[in-house]
């Protein structure tokens, strides 16, 4: 079902809601704001309401005047207590995290309440699980009969799942000090467990879980409890999952693998050291494929993901990267974006302030897209460089033979024709044109 801005805002305010709420993340913060504004010029005086990570690092810049109330960080509970406090028509200035408008002047409540971290110490989780008192997520508001995702297993109806917040690392293409995202807030195994048998109860069909904790190997006690409390509960389903190539060992992932762990994303970006330093990326590349291989052998997919144009890249580092990915007969797919320097990162002030031959050239946020657009100059890499690198990078990674059967399983054979059109269409135009990807140290496409 496709629905344009006004059919959407129609939709809403048909609802009657007592606020209208939006999530803001910044390639599509200008699709939030379009549709707040025809809900207002549908009815002036419904409350609308706008957060998530755009609203969090942006604040008052980011309350445009179609909405009402902007809310920073967690919202877990200032939003409870705004609603209260809306619903009595009470002081909303004493609540902590909401900027908003008060006779002209934008008024901002200051630090929003976050909810309790655990210690990092000896990674020593000491029973703290702030995310157990928040209730399961409404997914009964959701068509949960239509969600699907492809896998080696066959395509299953899935949902997502998390059993903590958080990364206590700090990469320079995430925003880990304007979003806090370096805590480590906790849900309990048990809790994780029940609210998976709660998902189970209710829609039988689910068979796959998408654990979207940012590592999910950071803490083995933890992740092994949970497995040990599914096997109880006599839960078969599967899962998967991201996590650090140097957090996986033989014996963890065989056992993770038996209560049903069938796919794994570390974070590979790219194998030039220099530049991995520079990001922040610090875990040696020997983990790589020595975690690929450990995946492999239990039957666990692995998957990479890959990112250029970071400071110092060049077309000799992606040509690098790429061939080094292609050549990895473990490596069953990889993902290819091109760097953004996102609000709040420590790679978007290098971009703003020219460091490491970064340039920004375009600040609209609609463009900040990871796939088919770039907006920085890296080096002498200009935008329409690094997307035509990564469609390049996209043809050599998944021409590989071997790849095929996993593309298939993710997106169904009408999907997989549909990839390999599209290798069809750029290697085409790359004929036609005489282009060489990267340059006279990289054959022609037609060589390869």
């Amino acid at each position: 079902l496709k629905l344009d801005k006004k059919e959407l805002a129609q939709r809403m305010v048909a609802m009657e809601p007592d606020v209208a709420a939006f999530s803001m993340y910044s390639p599509f913060a200008h699709l939030a704001a379009d549709v707040a504004e025809e809900i207002k010029k549908i009815n002036p005086d419904q409350v609308v309401i706008v957060g998530g990570p755009h609203a969090t690092i942006l604040k008052e810049a980011a309350l445009k005047p179609q909405f009402d109330f902007l809310f920073m960080g967690e919202a877990e509970k200032s939003l409870p207590d705004f609603l209260d406090t809306l619903d009595q028509d009470g002081d909303i200035s004493r609540i902590g995290g909401i900027v908003y408008r008060k006779n002209g002047e934008l008024i901002n409540t200051g630090e929003a309440q976050w909810l309790t971290e655990v210690s990092m110490r000896g990674r020593d989780l000491g029973g703290y699980y702030p995310l157990d008192a928040l209730p399961f997520p409404a997914r009964h508001l959701l068509p949960m009969d239509k969600y699907f995702l492809g896998t080696m297993h066959g395509r299953k109806h899935f949902t997502s799942i998390s059993s903590f917040r958080g990364c206590p690392w700090r990469c320079i293409f995430c925003c880990s000090d304007k979003l806090k995202t370096t805590r480590i807030v906790m849900k309990s195994p048990k809790r994780f467990v029940e609210e998976m048998c709660d998902a189970q109860n209710r829609w039988p069909m689910i068979s796959h879980y998408y654990v979207i904790d940012d590592v999910l190997t950071l803490y083995p006690k933890h992740i092994l409890e949970i497995v040990e409390r599914m096997d109880a509960e006599g839960l078969k389903v599967t899962f998967e999952g991201s996590t650090r190539a140097n957090l996986v060992t033989d014996d963890l992932i065989k056992r993770l693998a038996r209560s049903g762990l069938i796919r794994l994303s570390f974070g590979l970006e790219t194998i030039d050291p220099k530049m991995r330093e520079t990001m922040g990326k610090r875990i040696p590349l020997e983990f790589y494929p020595k975690a690929n291989r450990i995946c492999r052998e239990y039957g666990v997919e692995p998957l990479n993901s890959l990112m250029i144009g970071l400071p110092g890249e060049t077309r000799e580092t992606i040509r690098a990267t790429i061939e080094w990915v292609r050549s990895s007969r473990d490596i069953s797919q990889a993902n290819l974006a091109i760097a953004v320097p996102y609000p709040g990162t420590e790679f978007a002030d290098m971009a703003t302030s020219g460091q490491h031959g970064i340039e920004l050239l375009d600040n609209s946020y609609e463009k900040y897209l990871r796939y088919g657009n770039a907006i920085t100059r890296v080096g002498d890499l200009s935008p329409q460089d690094l997307v035509e690198l990564q469609n390049w990078g996209f043809v050599r990674i998944y021409s590989a033979p071997w790849r095929w059967l996993p593309v298939i399983a993710k997106y169904g054979v009408v999907g997989f024709l549909m990839q390999m059109l599209r290798v069809l269409r750029l290697w085409k135009r790359w004929l036609l044109r005489g282009w060489r990807p990267l340059g006279p140290v990289m054959r022609h496409p037609k060589e390869t």
